[in-house]
């Protein structure tokens, strides 16, 4: 497993890590705790040094999950460990109509902090992020408390670095706040079909530098392959409405053209996709959702092969796709 700088933190970071929304359990189906455990067991067999979580991942689940599983690594100083802290009105994406009171009052970010190094059994949390944000919040009142409250934090050594989860789709929205240099990482979604981050961010990531942490390498399982038009979700799954309507038949059709472009040097969809990440020195860590012991071990060997050739990023560009499935 090959390892790269998370921007100014001082880590060295697998490159493939491991996506920990899955494992919460609360919105992803048919996968038990026990799976999941031998999932992060399998990441540190294979390497992989970053774990990202949420205190918003069933509702703790996850964090206490990790916090159990890896306890021993974390304390050596194994692994990287990064959480993140909802928005206490629960809405994704940031809604910036809503003020900052609502969203991340100080006395909000210190309740999570605490609760999220409970579930975790740590004495500092590696790398904290606010899971949302918007730059129209910088003009609000109530922000130069929230800052206090997160340099307060760092000063108490409750959290060494800090970051923020942007919004879905939406790089453009965190560009003046990522220039703080309070911030040190930001996590975006970036894969073969969303390719706005090239726009500004990565621009911004190479100048300060900034540690970049793409999450939905593979589009919510659109850029695997395994999405079909007669696909069925377990029951309560989340991904019924994100591949809502005639949403599967489309996802199958990209998915089987770009399946087309596979060859000898890129064997699989999933490989493609990580490997298209990957394939951008700004960024640090790529953190594909993974539930099961397989898909470790699928995902990490796309370490060892590195970059996509020239030609193959080349017939790519065509398959861009701006798009968002969210709700």
């Amino acid at each position: 497993m090959k390892l790269r700088p998370l921007g100014n933190t001082g880590y060295r970071v697998s490159q493939i890590g491991f996506g920990a929304w899955g494992i919460g359990g609360a919105m992803w189906r048919g996968v038990t705790d026990s799976e999941g455990s031998k999932a992060l067991r399998e990441a540190v067999d294979q390497g992989i040094t970053f774990f990202d979580t949420a205190l918003a991942y069933g509702d703790g689940h996850s964090e206490r999950l990790i916090g159990e599983v890896l306890k021993d690594d974390i304390r050596a100083g194994r692994v990287t460990v990064a959480t993140k802290i909802p928005p206490m009105n629960q809405e994704w994406p940031a809604k910036p109509s809503y003020p900052l009171n609502t969203v991340f009052p100080s006395r909000h970010i210190a309740a999570s902090t605490e609760q999220s190094l409970k579930n975790l059994r740590m004495e500092a949390l590696h790398v904290q992020q606010l899971h949302v944000w918007n730059d129209v919040w910088l003009s609000d009142p109530e922000w130069q408390k929230s800052v206090d409250q997160i340099v307060r934090l760092k000063n108490e050594g409750k959290v060494l670095h800090w970051g923020i989860s942007i919004n879905d789709h939406a790089p453009e929205t965190a560009l003046i706040v990522l220039t703080n240099p309070i911030f040190e990482t930001a996590q975006v979604i970036y894969n073969i079909y969303d390719r706005s981050p090239e726009k500004a961010l990565f621009a911004l990531a190479k100048e300060k530098p900034l540690g970049i942490i793409v999450r939905v390498p593979f589009d919510e399982g659109a850029l695997t392959g395994q999405i079909k038009a007669n696909t069925v979700f377990p029951a309560g799954d989340w991904r019924a409405e994100y591949f809502a309507g005639d949403r599967k038949v489309e996802a199958e059709r990209r998915g089987k053209a770009l399946a087309g472009l596979l060859n000898d040097e890129v064997e699989s969809l999933p490989e493609l996709a990580l490997r298209f990440c990957l394939s951008t020195p700004e960024v640090s860590t790529v953190i594909p959702g993974m539930r099961r012991s397989a898909h470790v071990r699928q995902n990490a060997m796309a370490s060892a092969k590195g970059a996509l050739p020239a030609a193959m990023l080349s017939k790519l560009k065509p398959h861009a796709w701006e798009k968002n499935w969210y709700p």
